[in-house]
């Protein structure tokens, strides 16, 4: 089963709008590295477009898409972690962290994506969540880098974790605090409900 074709557009105006939006300050600063930047964003944009018209086949250009937008292209992946790694250094908290929710969003959506296209068992989404940790330098069952992620408030990994049910999530810490606690008591009420969400 494959997403609609809409659904591979929208993700395509998603990933293309806020990289183009975000670099449109160099129009107006004409400075060296944010045009270095907005490069580095037409490259990118550049390689999704012609993924996408590669082939008459629309199921061929859906495949190329998904391959680029699942994390499954490197120089995609490279070009990507790039912008991102420039856009964070003078990023704003505020926004930054506005950035990184709407980066997990959609992390989450293609995990949904896969699990669907799988089948929809649990097994497969445990199987994908435990690939995602893993490329993430992560261990899926281990209890202590699953406390470190609630306090650093990582909900991606903490998602995962979850996700991928191969760690003791009532697992505590050296001061006897579990996760829910480590969330509530930085006051992260994001984390909290993510931690006591039904799964």
């Amino acid at each position: 089963m494959t997403a609609p074709l809409e659904l591979h557009a929208f993700r395509l105006l998603a990933l293309c709008i806020p990289l183009l939006a975000g670099c449109a300050g160099a129009q107006a600063t004409e400075d060296a590295e944010d045009w270095k930047m907005f490069g580095r964003a037409l490259v990118l944009v550049q390689t999704v477009t012609s993924a996408a018209a590669s082939s008459d086949d629309p199921r061929a250009a859906e495949r190329s898409v998904e391959q680029i937008l699942s994390g499954k292209h490197g120089e995609a992946n490279r070009l990507a972690g790039d912008i991102l790694d420039e856009a964070l250094t003078d990023m704003p908290a505020q926004y930054r962290g506005t950035l990184l929710a709407v980066a997990r969003d959609m992390a989450t959506i293609a995990r949904r994506d896969a699990a669907r296209e799988s089948g929809g068992s649990d097994a497969a989404a445990a199987l994908q969540a435990r690939k995602d940790l893993a490329a993430m330098g992560l261990q899926y069952h281990d209890a202590g880098q699953f406390l470190e992620a609630v306090k650093r408030n990582d909900a991606l990994a903490v998602e995962l974790f979850l996700a991928g049910r191969g760690v003791n999530v009532d697992a505590r810490d050296a001061g006897g605090r579990g996760a829910l606690e480590i969330a509530r008591a930085a006051g992260n009420t994001q984390m909290a409900r993510l931690l006591t969400r039904p799964r």
